[in-house]
């Protein structure tokens, strides 16, 4: 069994799905309000997509599957009650983050919510890859490119206040070494993984501790362990929870009426909770800031 699958194990056993056996989403209106779901052409972000378009909202459907992207815009707007469109952008290229960005701040005059989903995971005999600037492929993917393009928004969002930015993390997370951060030595794609997505939760608090939270919230979460998508098929691991599960946990740090003003917070699944250790350190989060603007910069 691999670190990353007895990680997961371990996790699943500590907080039990049960706690997701919670209400359902009270129906809230999301008229006139826009967000942008990075990695909703499939699994997760393409359920939490739909249910912010069935709240009436114009959703932005993103995703490097411009078939299937197009296809999940036309029937949100379709069903009748919300809007949506498809932006395409390669998270692997800092360029294209920024020529996305670039097109939302010109065609949408607000931003109220921001959900950072997208993210890759590679199987346990996957070499090291790397980002078309040359960084390490996961880290650039499920980090990186969401740093950059949450402070092109950053503007956006601040100007259609009270917004929300949403990190979807993981439990899987491990301390980041950096002095390895790009992982030149002893690649593993399990370590890979699990420092991008604590990397994502030292961003959350970095950010929110910037933002006046009357203003812009930004909270993280691990949203179900081993849900049933295409990234967990991929590498071969059986789901043991559902994406509808995931985009419970999800949709409440997004539209719960109980998060508002609320920031700088770890969930796991629907429950406040404490994240790695390092996550708490001020020295690794500022270092963590002051590396990223400088690999994005």
């Amino acid at each position: 069994m691999s670190r990353l699958k007895s990680l997961l194990c371990l996790m699943a056993l500590a907080f039990p799905v049960l706690a997701l056996a919670a209400a359902p989403q009270p129906a809230i209106d999301k008229n006139g309000k826009t967000a942008l779901v990075t990695g909703s052409t499939s699994g997760l972000g393409e359920v939490v997509a739909r249910r912010l378009g069935a709240m009436g909202a114009m959703v932005i459907v993103h995703g490097l599957d411009e078939a299937r992207g197009r296809t999940i815009a036309a029937e949100i707007t379709a069903a009748g009650t919300g809007r949506a469109q498809f932006q395409p952008g390669d998270l692997g290229s800092l360029a294209e983050v920024r020529q996305l960005a670039a097109r939302l701040r010109s065609e949408h005059p607000r931003l109220h919510l921001l959900i950072n989903n997208a993210g890759i995971y590679g199987a346990s005999d996957q070499p090291r890859r790397e980002s078309r600037d040359g960084h390490e492929l996961t880290f650039a993917v499920n980090y990186l490119s969401h740093f950059l393009l949450t402070r092109e928004l950053l503007s956006l969002l601040g100007s259609s206040a009270p917004a929300r930015i949403v990190n979807v993390a993981s439990i899987a997370q491990s301390p980041i070494d950096f002095d390895n951060v790009m992982l030149e030595r002893d690649y593993r794609s399990s370590t890979a993984y699990a420092q991008s997505k604590l990397a994502q939760i030292l961003f959350t608090f970095t950010l929110a501790e910037q933002l006046d939270a009357a203003r812009v919230t930004v909270n993280a979460l691990h949203p179900a362990t081993m849900m049933n998508t295409p990234m967990v098929a991929g590498i071969g691991r059986p789901a043991m929870s559902s994406v509808e599960d995931g985009a419970d946990a999800v949709m409440q740090l997004a539209v719960g009426p109980a998060l508002a003003g609320r920031t700088g917070l770890y969930f796991n699944q629907i429950n406040e909770a404490r994240a790695n250790a390092q996550a708490y350190e001020a020295r690794a989060r500022q270092r963590l800031w002051d590396m990223s603007v400088g690999l994005v910069d």
